[in-house]
């Protein structure tokens, strides 16, 4: 259908509308608006008719603005506590439950009823100090999400980072680099730095440098930082014991490890077993970004159709772990040139599948093949299931999954004849489906999915790191089980 000039100024003007009503919930209330999950923060115009768009994946057709231009008036009439609110979701339950739009009183009944969770609660959060033990590919990502999500729900908070000191110029050296990324391009705000003070600031965010390469002699409370979560981004400790050192330093209250645990150190993928976490977990793993990435949606399939046995083999963008060009390493094959060569690997995350999923135990294989890509990354998921199954009942499953369920932060889906792996960058989600690549052949099924192994490993991490700091917001209205779907 061709679109009329008329009809894009008319829809141009209401979303215009729109945007002092996101901004007053935002700042008055802290509610986040989305639409289908495309987060409506600083945003324009522009931005709000894309995402009106976008929800033809979930309705087949585009979301009317003066739809939810109806339901902003009414959000801001109610006592809101602080949640995430999603609009295109509440427009379209409203409309097919023969709702009138023009009739505010029945619109904010229903409102009223699918948004109890927040309706006269207080709009403060909790808030819990975070420190960042290293400032790596991983480290920085996450104090970007950080400081975006202290803007935008002031839950966690960044308070410091802790590096060895290389020198000279060090702290201005670590500014430019969260400053500038080669990958995931320029920081959003401004940043300046306080040499003397060792401090760091990001949109009025102060972050303190700390140096030291002891995790357990840190007196975080000599900073005025207190019972907070430490994120240890090096991978230099995996167990029990090496994790544990964060909590002999003052002022902390919980260490979580973004690499796989081992031990007995849980591992936790969000969205599948974060339920398992126990105020008695000081120590934790965030697992791999291999596994987060496949989990969920093995997770699904299972519960679905039953998996026998399967393996998973990892197309992974090269790390920091391997060679420029030739040279020693003490892992087998990592020493050759990483911008050069397909270099085949072992991965855990097969295996570490059941740390998080125990009912996988035994029943998957894996290997990793290192590619010159220096993100984004493709698990082929190849599984033999307990039943047969159709591609298109599949792939329609996958995609009712990453629209309606609980698991749609997780589990993305996309049917695009053009996508490579560069389109994923910056993807939010554990992992994303392919399904123009799915095969189906009886009981025998295959499932390609891309993932951001930086950004989207490091959104899952901080998701754990606000549960278990009590600061997840709520989303509403509430998500189904995939079982439901």
């Amino acid at each position: 259908m061709v679109e009329h000039p008329n009809d894009w100024n008319e829809r141009i003007t209401i979303a215009e509308q729109m945007l002092p009503l996101i901004s007053r919930l935002h700042r008055d209330h802290n509610v986040v608006t989305s639409i289908f999950g495309r987060l409506l923060i600083n945003v324009t115009a522009i931005d709000i008719l894309k995402s009106h768009r976008y929800a033809r994946r979930v309705t087949d057709r585009q979301l009317p603005p003066e739809q939810t231009l109806a339901i902003l008036e009414q959000l801001l009439e109610m006592n809101l506590g602080t949640g995430s609110v999603d609009l295109g979701s509440l427009a379209t339950r409203f409309e097919q439950q023969g709702g009138d739009f023009a009739d505010g009183a029945a619109l904010r009944e229903y409102l009223s009823g699918e948004l109890a969770g927040i309706v006269g609660t207080a709009s403060e959060m909790r808030h819990t100090d975070v420190v960042l033990y290293g400032f790596g590919r991983i480290g920085r990502l996450l104090a970007r999400i950080l400081i975006a999500r202290e803007a935008t729900y002031g839950g966690v908070r960044l308070r410091a980072i802790v590096v060895r000191s290389k020198g000279e110029g060090d702290i201005i050296k670590r500014a430019s680099l969260l400053r500038r990324d080669s990958v995931h391009g320029p920081f959003d705000g401004t940043i300046t730095v306080d040499e003397d003070a060792n401090i760091i600031w990001a949109n009025g965010t102060p972050i303190q440098v700390i140096y030291s390469d002891d995790p357990s002699t840190i007196d975080y409370t000599a900073y005025g930082i207190d019972e907070a979560i430490v994120v240890d981004n090096t991978g230099k400790w995996r167990d029990r014991d090496g994790l544990s050192l964060h909590l002999q330093s003052k002022g902390v209250s919980r260490a979580v490890l973004t690499a796989p645990g081992k031990g007995d150190v849980k591992n936790i993928v969000y969205g599948i077993n974060q339920d398992d976490v126990t105020e008695e977990d000081r120590v934790l793993s965030a697992a791999s970004c291999t596994t987060n990435g496949i989990t969920p949606v093995l997770k699904v399939i299972n519960d679905r159709y039953g998996v026998e046995h399967g393996h998973v083999e990892t197309v992974h963008s090269f790390t920091n772990d391997q060679n420029l060009i030739d040279n020693f390493h003490k892992g087998p094959r990592r020493g050759r040139a990483a911008g050069l060569n397909m270099v085949l690997t072992e991965t855990g995350a097969a295996k570490a599948v059941a740390k998080a999923l125990p009912e996988f135990e035994g029943k998957l294989t894996g290997n990793a093949i290192r590619v010159p890509t220096p993100d984004v990354s493709m698990a082929v998921l190849n599984l033999t299931l307990n039943t047969e199954v159709e591609r298109e009942e599949v792939n329609n499953f996958l995609r009712k999954v990453s629209l309606h369920s609980n698991l749609r932060q997780q589990i993305d889906y996309i049917n695009s004849p053009d996508v490579v792996s560069t389109d994923f960058v910056g993807s939010t989600h554990a992992g994303v489906v392919d399904g123009l690549a799915t095969i189906a052949n009886g009981k025998h099924l295959v499932v390609y999915v891309w993932y951001d192994n930086e950004f989207g490993y490091s959104n899952q991490v901080i998701r754990i790191v606000e549960h278990v700091a009590g600061s997840r917001p709520r989303v509403l209205p509430r998500r189904l089980d995939p079982a439901a779907l």
